[in-house]
C-alpha cells in the first residue's frame, strides 16, 4: 500500500543519497599519520592556504587586531617558526600573531595561521611553556583539524565561495559577508577531545624535536587544571570554550611525556628558556594594569554605564598612553556619549599609534561625515571596510560615495546594506537611498 510504497521511496532516496556520498568523497591523504581518510571534500593545500588567507585577518580584527610590539611579535614569531621547521608540515606559509585580547585563548586557522592572545600570553611563565602552546596549535595545523571542522559544519562550500572575493574590495554582498561567517566560524568552533589529544601529542612531539623541554607542556597543563577548577568566566569563555580541558587529558599527555620522552624531562639541551622570555615580555607587562582598567570599563559599557566607563578608559590612557587598542575604545566611548571633539582627538591618536584596527577608522569616517568633509570619510571607511567589513562602515562609507558624486557605487553599496538588513534602522535608510538612485545604477 501506500506506507510500502513511501518505505521504499525512501530507501531509494537514502541509497541516492549515500551514493552521492561517495562519488563527491575523496580519500585525503593524513599529512600526520600518512593514511587516507575519507573526507566529503579533499581540500588540496592551495585551497586551504587561501582560506587562511581569507579568514584570519578578519578573525584578527574581531579580537581586537594585533597587539602592536615588534620586539614581542618577532619573538613569538621566532618560536613559532623553530617548532614549525620540525612539523609534519615544515613548508606552509606560517604567520603568528599576538592578539590584542584581555580573554586568554590561542586558536590556529587553516594554511598555517595561528594566533595567541595577550590574555593568554600574560599568563605564562616561560618559553617552554609558549612553545607548548604554539606547539598544541601547530598540531591543528598539521592534523587539518579546522579543516575537518568546516567539513562537519556546513560552512566548506561558503568557505570555497569566499576563495573567489577580490581582498581589495569594499564591497558588503552577500558572499564579502560570508568571509566573515567563515572566520567567526573558525573561531567558534571547537575541537573534539580526540582532535586535542592529537594536538597535544603532536605538540609534544614538536616541542622536544626543537630542543625545548616537555616538562613546558606538563607546567601548562597543571596550571590549565588549577583555571579550570577556579572556573573564571574569562578562561570558561576563552581557552575551554573551543578547547575543552580534562583531567584525564593532562593524565594521558603526563604518560606520553613518561613513555617517551622522559629522558629529555632534565636533558640541558632541552631547556625552558627563562631569561628570553622574560626580557621580550617585560613590556607588555607594564601594560597589565591600563588593560585592567580597559577591561572593567568595557563591563560597564556594556551595563549602559558610559560615564563609568569613559573614566575608566581615560585612565587607562594616563597609564599606557602609547596602546592604540585604549585610544580607541575611548574615542569610541566619547563618540557614544555624543563628545565629538574628544573623540576625535582621541581617534585620531589611535589611528597615529596603529592604522591597522577597523573601528578607529571606522568612528573618525562617521565622524567626518559629519563634520561635512565626506572626502576624508570615504579614506577611512573605505580602510575600515577593508579591514573589517561591518553593517555600519558600509552605510556611510555608501553616504560618502553619494556626497563625493559618485552615485553608481552609492547605489550598490546602500543595495547591499538593505539586503543585509532588510528589518533594521540602517537597512530601512538604505532601501530608501537605493531606491532614490535607482537611475544612477544603471548609469
Amino acid at each position: 500500500g501506500q506506507s510500502d510504497r513511501s518505505f521504499a521511496m525512501g530507501i531509494h532516496s537514502l541509497f541516492s543519497l549515500l551514493l552521492l556520498v561517495v562519488l563527491l568523497s575523496g580519500c585525503a591523504i593524513n599529512p600526520v599519520t600518512g593514511k587516507s581518510e575519507l573526507a566529503l571534500y579533499s581540500m588540496p593545500e592551495n585551497e586551504e592556504i587561501a582560506l587562511g588567507k581569507k579568514a584570519f585577518p578578519e578573525a584578527l580584527q574581531r579580537m581586537q587586531g594585533e597587539y602592536n610590539d615588534p620586539g614581542l611579535k618577532k619573538y613569538v614569531t621566532a618560536i613559532g617558526m623553530r617548532l614549525a621547521k620540525v612539523s609534519h608540515r615544515p613548508d606552509l606559509p606560517y604567520v603568528f600573531k599576538v592578539v590584542n585580547d584581555s580573554s586568554p585563548n590561542a586558536f590556529a586557522m587553516p594554511g598555517g595561521n595561528i594566533a595567541i592572545t595577550r590574555g593568554l600570553l600574560v599568563a605564562l611563565e616561560n618559553e617552554a611553556q609558549l612553545a607548548a602552546v604554539l606547539g598544541h596549535e601547530l598540531g591543528h595545523v598539521t592534523a587539518k583539524h579546522s579543516v575537518q571542522n568546516l567539513q562537519r559544519g556546513v560552512l566548506l562550500n561558503i568557505g570555497l565561495q569566499v576563495l573567489s572575493i577580490s581582498s581589495s574590495g569594499t564591497s558588503y554582498s552577500a558572499l564579502a559577508r560570508q568571509a566573515g561567517q567563515v572566520a567567526g566560524a573558525l573561531l567558534e568552533s571547537s575541537y573534539s577531545r580526540e582532535e586535542e589529544r592529537e594536538a597535544d601529542r603532536l605538540g609534544i612531539d614538536y616541542m622536544v624535536k626543537a630542543q625545548y623541554s616537555p616538562r613546558g607542556a606538563v607546567e601548562l597543563q597543571e596550571f590549565l587544571a588549577r583555571k579550570s577548577g577556579e572556573g573564571e568566566p574569562q578562561w570558561v569563555q576563552g581557552l575551554f570554550r573551543t578547547h575543552p580541558f580534562s583531567r584525564e587529558r593532562m593524565r594521558d599527555n603526563q604518560d606520553y611525556i613518561d613513555s617517551n620522552y622522559s629522558w629529555a624531562l632534565n636533558n640541558e639541551t632541552h631547556d625552558s628558556g627563562e631569561g628570553d622570555f622574560k626580557r621580550a615580555m617585560a613590556p607588555l607587562l607594564k601594560t597589565g594594569e591600563a588593560y585592567g582598567d580597559y577591561d572593567k570599563a568595557r563591563e560597564k559599557e556594556q551595563a549602559k554605564d558610559l560615564a563609568g566607563a569613559i573614566g575608566l578608559y581615560e585612565q587607562a590612557v594616563r597609564k599606557a598612553p602609547q596602546q592604540a587598542l585604549l585610544q580607541s575604545a575611548l574615542g569610541m566611548a566619547y563618540l557614544k556619549n555624543n563628545s565629538p571633539e574628544q573623540a576625535k582627538k582621541s581617534l585620531s591618536r589611535a589611528v597615529q599609534l596603529d592604522g591597522e584596527y577597523y573601528e578607529s577608522h571606522f568612528g573618525l569616517g562617521y565622524l567626518c561625515l559629519r563634520e561635512n568633509n565626506p572626502a576624508l570619510a570615504k579614506e577611512h571607511l573605505q580602510k575600515s571596510m577593508k579591514l573589517m567589513p561591518t553593517l555600519g562602515s558600509a552605510f556611510f562609507l555608501a553616504e560618502s560615495y553619494e556626497l563625493t558624486g559618485e552615485p553608481a557605487k552609492a547605489h550598490a553599496l546602500y543595495g547591499q546594506v538593505a539586503e543585509a538588513d532588510p528589518r533594521g534602522n540602517l537597512g530601512r535608510s538604505a532601501a530608501t537611498r537605493y531606491r532614490a538612485l535607482e537611475g544612477a545604477g544603471r548609469r
